[in-house]
């Protein structure tokens, strides 16, 4: 093995330009490219920013549609995909994918992220890295972590309490790391409760290396290191982009003088050597094998239509009143919106791909029906009562109206937020004139973060939820309107109201460059669920041209099934969702969680069973006084749910608490109380020592909080309560503590 200079190690440990690494003897460079949902390589080092012109590669639909599809083996062949695009354009590593929880509806940067939910998150981000690096190309799992807004980005410090960050917020990058095993993890821009994510120790070593496992590179998101000392002894293994000649001076000065000590610097760029040798191999991934030379690729028509066939999955048909859709070929339709001819299908910023082709959506409507167009509105907002006039005048002769309106692209990007959640004025407008004239009106939305449906939802007969769709995205519509492709689609981010109904309405996004997590642990319909706050649309919901029943629920700790049949007149596909509804214990919990989900297709009249597995981890909460996942004792519910609202069926099942933690005289009356050993000989003390028959039995809410030491201070108390340590001793006897748990529920 090539022994390296110091110059040499820290060369390897800075970027060389903006998406290279640097070569050194032995451990050639590799090359990077952004690409969630496409490739968007730039030859030549790329521009200053980055954001320049890429090369041609397909445009699948960002994760917002993809997500949609709640289909993990779409979700891989689509990555497989870009991974083939990679090797054929000679990128190492695509960054991606993210798996940032959306937090509130206004992120700019939601069209990137899957879900609201920690459980779909980490299990579509997984089916994405399993298929990149099927094709040995690296992944890179990405915005570690907390990083759920674009205002501030660079500097904001999320305040979140631990448990709010173990159970909503890193739960995917955890499944992620420990099952499919990315080659990389960027870290992200923001602090974490005042501690940059870039320098974060916990975050960086003690968490992500020392508990997960993790053993390949952490890489910098782009300009995210301010101190390239204090970033490598975190565990910060890659400074992105280069080259940064000051952040090499640092640590050469640094080693040097001692404060960095060199085997910290070894052991990044051992982390570095790996990942070349693995990348310029091909031998990635969980078994770290070379990728077969007999494994099928795609060429670029056949790109296309996966990107196509991805984009019509991701569709969620919102609304279907009268069965409108689907629509009739050859019938007269009035194609309404700018939107149908000049496609809107990915959001701005730094996953922005050069697409190979772009197909509308009026084309393919034209193709099917006998079309009348009229743009309806102008792209740049300004208000044209013409277009809507020639509009309403279209829609009143049609036999269905299908009106194209959503988010302008200067609306939502990377880099900054959201204020609002409405459709421009001019667009609501053009769908209350359109609805007015022909109840037969449906409405497609183009938008990349959830828009609300008011004041219009209800003058409409249809609402198809497209999202973005990427290049193919044009003729998928047509195929799901028309039927060609049955919509299967369903939220993975509930659709409110109002803003002012989102939990984290008050704290978003945060002020004097900190933005506290003050909803905790009830993002999304976690909150809407339990304080019981409509919204328009539930986490889950979508429908079909089909109809769908479950029976047959059976269910234990570890497991459940559940038969789901097509009771409709066509063949459909159904997300079966399994939610978990917790016990009674001490700590607030949301009503239910998402702990599974299989989206199957079924015939007409056919059914099948779907089973779940179920572990701890599942009925688990991460309990703050042990610094560890906790399953409370008492009944669970297993629900199958059409979605987070509609729950069909329902099962209790039992699961068996811990050992009672161990007891000191500062533990509380209520601890004590609970307690299997000490419960009993407590309350006739307590009884003994006088005072309840003046308070009665509120005597005890009065000192439920109240530590023991604090209450043996009191008079006659202490004397009533002389052998309590003696009895906690046994009580916190091992074999004593253990059979208590086995009993305790």
């Amino acid at each position: 093995m090539t022994r390296l200079t110091r110059q040499q190690k820290t060369s390897l440990v800075v970027g060389d330009s903006y998406w290279t690494t640097a070569a050194v003897p032995g451990i050639p460079s590799i090359t990077m490219s952004d690409g969630p949902h496409g490739l968007r390589y730039q030859p030549n080092h790329g521009d200053n920013l980055g954001l320049g012109g890429s090369e041609p590669a397909t445009c699948y639909p960002p994760a917002v549609g993809l997500a949609s599809s709640w289909n993990r083996s779409l979700i891989e062949r689509v990555a497989q995909a870009i991974g083939e695009e990679a090797v054929e354009q000679g990128v190492n590593l695509v960054l991606g994918p993210g798996v940032n929880i959306k937090r509130s509806p206004l992120c700019g940067r939601n069209f990137e992220y899957i879900s609201e939910d920690p459980f779909v998150s980490g299990e579509l981000g997984a089916a994405w890295v399993r298929g990149v690096q099927s094709r040995g190309v690296g992944a890179s799992l990405k915005h570690f972590a907390a990083n759920n807004q674009e205002t501030a980005r660079m500097t904001v410090s999320a305040e979140v309490d631990d448990r709010t960050l173990r159970e909503i917020y890193l739960p995917a990058f955890e499944r992620i790391v420990k099952r499919e095993k990315p080659e990389t993890v960027m870290c992200s821009y923001n602090r974490i409760n005042g501690v940059a994510a870039a320098e974060n120790h916990w975050l960086l070593t003690d968490l992500l290396r020392d508990e997960w496992g993790f053993e390949g590179v952490v890489l910098s998101d782009w300009g995210a290191v301010d101190g390239a000392v204090a970033a490598l002894a975190a565990g910060l293994d890659l400074e992105m982009p280069g080259p940064q000649k000051d952040s090499r001076s640092a640590l050469l000065a640094a080693l040097d003088s001692g404060d960095l000590d060199e085997d910290v610097l070894d052991l990044s760029v051992e982390r570095m050597r790996r990942l070349v040798r693995r990348l310029r191999s091909g031998t990635v991934g969980v078994d770290a094998l070379p990728v077969s030379d007999s494994s099928p690729h795609l060429d670029v028509v056949e790109r296309h239509g996966l990107a196509r066939e991805a984009a019509a999955e991701s569709i969620v048909l919102l609304r279907n009143e009268g069965s409108v859709l689907p629509l009739t070929p050859g019938s007269s339709v009035a194609v309404i919106g700018e939107f149908a001819r000049t496609p809107r299908f990915q959001g701005a910023g730094s996953s922005q791909v050069t697409p190979t082709r772009v197909d509308a959506a009026l084309p393919a409507f034209e193709e099917i029906a006998d079309v009348t167009f009229a743009p309806g509105y102008r792209l740049d907002e300004h208000v044209d009562q013409q277009l809507l006039h020639e509009a309403v005048d279209a829609a009143r002769s049609a036999d269905a109206a299908v009106l194209f309106v959503g988010l302008p692209p200067m609306e939502e990007s990377e880099g900054f937020d959201r204020d609002h959640l409405n459709l421009p004025a001019d667009q609501i407008a053009l769908i209350k004139a359109v609805a007015a004239v022909n109840p037969r009106t449906v409405v497609v939305l183009t938008n990349g973060g959830v828009v609300t449906l008011e004041p219009w939802h209800d003058s409409v007969a249809s609402i198809v939820e497209a999202w973005l769709l990427g290049q193919a995205g044009g003729p998928a519509v047509a195929d799901v309107v028309f039927g060609v492709v049955a919509p299967s689609g369903r939220l993975t981010e509930s659709i409110p109201f109002r803003l002012q109904d989102t939990p984290s309405y008050l704290n978003f996004p945060g002020e004097n460059n900190v933005v506290r997590y003050g909803e905790g642990v009830f993002v999304g319909y976690r909150y809407y669920e339990t304080v019981d706050v409509p919204v328009r649309y539930p986490f889950g919901h979508g429908l079909g041209y089909t109809t769908f029943e479950f029976s047959d629920l059976v269910a234990s700790g570890s497991s459940a099934s559940v038969r789901v049949t097509n009771t409709g007149s066509r063949s459909g596909s159904h997300v079966v969702q399994l939610y978990v509804g917790p016990a009674a214990s001490p700590v607030s919990r949301p009503v239910r969680e998402l702990r599974g989900f299989e989206k199957v297709m079924l015939e007409p009249g056919a059914s099948m069973v779907v089973t779940f597995e179920l572990d701890d981890r599942a009925f688990a909460y991460w309990d703050t006084l042990t610094d560890g996942w906790l399953v409370h004792g008492g009944s669970y519910a297993i629900e199958i749910g059409h979605n987070a609202h509609d729950i069909a069926l329902t099962a209790t099942v039992h699961k068996r608490g811990p050992a009672p933690r161990k007891l000191t005289l500062e533990s509380s009356v209520t601890d004590l109380l609970e307690h299997p050993v000490t419960g009993p000989v407590l309350s006739f003390a307590m009884r003994r020592a006088g005072g309840a028959d003046e308070l009665g039995a509120n005597v005890f809410d009065m000192v439920a909080t109240v530590p023991i030491r604090r209450l043996m201070r009191f008079p006659g108390v202490g004397e009533q309560m002389r052998m309590l340590p003696l009895l906690l001793a046994v009580a916190n006897n091992p074999v004593i503590r253990t059979i208590a748990g086995w009993f305790r529920r």
